[in-house]
């Protein structure tokens, strides 16, 4: 998870400036990130919701046949252009081949997971092999976890963050519940220090290190959701590992978001969903991983037709010829109209590389981080200034594209506001707004745009709050 060779963004935004004569903080800066931005064309494989369609504008405080700013890529990715044309032309096969379709065209129904799963593989730094595209995330989580964690006497804990997704959460207490024991004794979080609200990576090791003997699996996220950190994920593994734990990630948050090189790191399971950087919409066909070391001794708890080896899966002989490793994972036949979506998606990021994509965002992140504090930070001289906080981890190798923002003026009024004005981000209880400029489709104008409306949003939600203190 080397950055090094990223550079700072500080230090590129404000040598850019310089050459252009400008400040930091000018329009001429991200117009001309945008001009030199080698991935600008990819924006265009992309649908950008216009502000007039969003359902909280309102039409006096915008211009509404302008794109709206749309940085809630880490909840729901837009839609690629080629979706509806992947789509369309299997609903001609349908029509026109009906059954025919599973075993002909360019992308057999039978086989239409297979077609794709290298792209995909590419994109988490994994083998082929070790990939498989099926289900939903917590259904793949449940199914891995059912071969994962076998508690015994000794091991038989579960390492998570205490502020975990919520399905995974129940995933985790449902697993403990399921072989019969005490969740409060078995499930053990990790919590920030007080006081702060990410994680240290040096007490994640503590606690390995304390506790890694009675722990059968760790399961954490790849980026947490609401910090917006990245965790180590080499670094977590290894200690795990050398502890005799399994160690697992859920990659929600992390899959088209940052590089990973699950193969490489020798992470043992991993699971995400394909909605969110992965643009393959609601509730798209989610990804699972198991290195293949483990192929040939970790074998599915529930077995469907489609783990079968393909060769004599249609002999219909009823005896099991399981596919190793992750293919031995799949119950059923892939839903092609999901197989599209992600198809269209996954092409795009064919188009470029990982590296090449953290690389913009590492600057495209970094700039809005440069800008929030340039205009909104803390001024202790005039304690009547809004101002905002940055919680995500300002180590660009913590984190990803998402920043969370925390304000000293009512959040549902600024979201509230925000969201009148076109733009499209994601509120999260208690009190964060999680911001995601997405180097796929974003552009360092969008980043520029948002900042001056956020000072308008600031602004009005601050004047509602005055009035609607007591006089």
């Amino acid at each position: 998870m080397d950055s090094s060779s990223h550079g700072f963004p500080v230090t590129i935004l404000e040598q850019t400036a310089a050459q252009l004569v400008c400040s930091p903080a000018d329009q001429k800066l991200a117009l001309h990130l945008d001009e030199e931005d080698e991935l600008k064309n990819l924006r265009e494989c992309f649908h950008i919701p216009k502000i007039k369609d969003l359902p909280p504008t309102d039409s006096t405080l915008v211009n509404e046949n302008e794109s709206c700013i749309y940085f809630a890529g880490n909840s729901l990715g837009l839609q690629p252009k080629k979706v509806k044309v992947y789509l369309d032309e299997e609903l001609a096969v349908w029509a026109t081949r009906g059954v025919h379709g599973h075993f002909s065209g360019k992308r057999p129904w039978a086989l239409g997971d297979e077609c794709i799963v290298e792209l995909m593989a590419d994109i988490v730094g994994a083998r082929k092999e070790e990939v498989a595209l099926m289900n939903g995330l917590t259904v793949n989580l449940h199914l891995q976890m059912l071969s994962f964690f076998s508690p015994t006497p000794s091991r038989y804990k579960i390492l998570l963050e205490a502020k975990a997704f919520p399905s995974d959460h129940y995933a985790v207490e449902s697993q403990l519940q399921l072989h019969g024991l005490d969740v409060e004794k078995c499930m053990l979080m990790i919590q920030p220090r007080k006081g702060e609200e990410t994680l240290r990576i040096e007490d994640i090791l503590d606690i390995i290190e304390k506790e890694g003997d009675s722990v059968a699996v760790i399961l954490l996220s790849g980026v947490q959701y609401y910090t917006g950190q990245l965790f180590d994920i080499p670094r977590i593994t290894k200690a795990g590992q050398e502890k005799g734990c399994y160690v697992g990630f859920d990659l929600a948050h992390a899959a088209g978001n940052i590089e990973l090189h699950l193969h490489e790191w020798g992470v043992d399971f991993a699971c995400w969903c394909s909605y969110k950087y992965l643009n393959s919409g609601a509730g798209g066909l989610a990804g699972a991983y198991i290195h293949e070391k483990h192929s040939q001794t970790i074998k599915p708890a529930l077995i469907g037709w489609w783990g079968h080896e393909f060769k004599t899966r249609f002999l219909m002989e009823n005896k099991l010829q399981l596919s190793p490793g992750i293919n031995g994972f799949r119950l059923s036949n892939p839903p092609i109209l999901l197989v599209c979506a992600l198809h269209a998606s996954l092409e795009v990021f064919g188009q470029t590389t990982m590296k090449a994509l953290r690389r913009k965002s590492i600057l495209l992140t970094g700039y809005l981080e440069y800008l929030i504090k340039h205009y909104y930070s803390e001024d202790k001289a005039n304690p009547e200034k809004p101002f905002v906080k940055i919680i995500t981890p300002p180590q660009i190798e913590e984190r990803g594209c998402q920043l969370t923002l925390v304000f000293s003026v009512p959040i549902k009024s600024v979201f509230k506001e925000l969201e009148k004005r076109g733009v499209a981000c994601d509120m999260r209880e208690p009190n964060a707004l999680r911001v995601a400029p997405v180097p796929l489709y974003n552009s360092f104008h969008d980043v520029h745009r948002f900042i001056e409306i956020l000072g308008s949003a600031i602004t009005s939600a601050k004047q509602a709050a005055n009035n609607a203190a007591p006089s």
